[in-house]
This record gives C-alpha cells, sequence and structure tokens, in this order.
C-alpha cells in the first residue's frame, strides 16, 4: 500500500472497500495516511435497541399529533 503524497492532493480516487467503488478525494490533512482509511468497510448499525426505538416511535408520534393540531386550526376555505 501506498501513503498519499503532497502530489496527490486535489485528485479523487476510486478505492474499493469489498463490496464497491468509493469516490475518495485527496485534501492536506490526508497526507500521509493510506487510502483505505478513508473507504470504511463495514456498515454502521446504530445503538440503541428497544429503548431507542420507542424513543423514536414517542417522537414521530409528536411530529404527527403537531401536523394534525395545526391542520385543525387553520381556518375552513369558503366557496
Amino acid at each position: 500500500m501506498q501513503k498519499l503524497v503532497k502530489e496527490m492532493i486535489g485528485f479523487t480516487f476510486g478505492v474499493h472497500n469489498g463490496r464497491e467503488h468509493t469516490a475518495v478525494y485527496v485534501t492536506e490533512e490526508m497526507v500521509g495516511h493510506r487510502l483505505g482509511e478513508f473507504s470504511p468497510t463495514r456498515k454502521f448499525t446504530r445503538h440503541g435497541g428497544k429503548m431507542q426505538k420507542e424513543m423514536e416511535q414517542a417522537a414521530k408520534q409528536k411530529q404527527q399529533d403537531a401536523v394534525k393540531a395545526a391542520k385543525n386550526d387553520a381556518p375552513a376555505k369558503k366557496k
């Protein structure tokens, strides 16, 4: 594996992560690192489980209630 050098700044490389090629644009902060460090190989599944799901459902319900309340407060159109 080759490390990124200053001459590569500004170029975009296609890096294979095991499933697909991901575009990696090289910036100055990346110099000295390897290309593979910027192409994640695993899909992150969020943490939380049951408690997190309940919190998300409560937030979604609260949003739906707010939309219903806004619709009920709107004056009816007259023809």
